[in-house]
């Protein structure tokens, strides 16, 4: 299971044009395709923050020429988007050698989760101080600082329960297709009476992720991020590498704030929940990376990304 960022289709610096996305599209493909070749099966989910929050100020915007849409909906056409963005990719990369197949997914969210009282998630593009301010006030947003790179909108991101499309995708999978899907942490759905209704909020893509690796039995999950691996005590004099750590040291590194929500702390915690649940090992690392990280076994290899792996006895823990 691959997860890639929404924020790493759209680079620091850049504006999100589709050639400067399809460009970073290009590279991941690069990755996905040297995991292909290496053996493994691949299912890739994908997010879609600031493409979804884009979105969302377009439609604003347009609002006295065309209808708005609720926000699942901006999610659903953004993952058809950016699915589309990937597959494309990786058509290019190895369309020859490989089949893939991407496809929207809905994903089951309880109405009753506390999230929706709390919003956390950002989404779009960052702002100053004083226009995210004025954009609380005249639009109605929640916003809030992320990691010391400006203020983001933010919504509800309730936890993900389940994939409708489940059994589809394991036949995709099952028939040696490359299967892209769960874009923005799929369309979020609940039950109203004997039917499926979208539900205003955006799923995080790397929980999106642990859960439909769960759901696979997959062996691995990859979050693919900026950073070649996870540091703790970031920006400080004691800044070091988490090259390798078992669940309970992740966990512990959680609760002692060590990973910001707006930045690693999603990704440490779905990492540690996939493996906490029965998978092998979940990995954080950039693209150029994954490969060699997947096949590293010795804890003290600072070459590769971070990988955190079951509880094991028999073997020290690098904190």
């Amino acid at each position: 299971m691959v997860a890639l960022g929404g924020n790493a289709l759209i680079a620091e610096g850049q504006v999100g044009t589709y050639d400067e996305q399809r460009s970073n599209a290009a590279s991941m493909g690069v990755s996905i395709c040297d995991l292909l070749e290496s053996g493994w099966r691949v299912v890739v989910v994908h997010g879609n923050g600031p493409q979804v929050g884009n979105l969302a100020i377009q439609q604003e915007m347009g609002r006295d020429e065309v209808p708005e849409m609720p926000l699942f909906s901006l999610g659903a056409m953004t993952e058809g988007q950016l699915g589309s963005l990937i597959a494309i990719a990786l058509y290019r990369v190895c369309g020859r050698r490989h089949r893939i197949a991407a496809l929207l997914s809905h994903v089951i969210v309880d109405a009753d989760d506390p999230a929706f009282d709390r919003p956390t998630k950002p989404i779009g593009p960052f702002f100053s101080a004083a226009a995210a301010a004025t954009l609380a006030e005249t639009r109605g947003w929640d916003v809030t600082e992320d990691a010391g790179r400006g203020y983001r909108r933010v919504v509800a991101s309730p936890e993900p329960r389940g994939f409708v499309e489940i059994d589809a995708i394991r036949c995709l999978l099952d028939a040696g297709h490359v299967v892209v899907t769960g874009g923005g942490g799929g369309i979020p759905v609940g039950r109203r009476g004997d039917v499926w209704d979208g539900v205003d909020a955006v799923i995080d893509k790397d929980s999106a992720a642990a859960e439909l690796a769960h759901q696979l039995d997959a062996e691995a999950l990859v979050l693919v991020t900026g950073v070649d691996a996870v540091q703790l005590d970031f920006g400080k004099h004691t800044q070091r590498r988490m090259a390798w750590a078992h669940v309970a040291d992740a966990e512990r590194h959680l609760a002692d704030g060590q990973f910001p929500e707006g930045s690693m702390g999603p990704k440490v915690r779905a990492a540690a929940r996939f493996v906490g649940r029965g998978g092998q090992v979940s990995v954080i690392t950039t693209p150029g990376l994954v490969v060699a990280t997947l096949g590293s076994s010795d804890p003290a290899d600072e070459s590769v990304g971070t990988r955190i792996v079951p509880v094991d006895s028999r073997e020290e823990a690098i904190a």
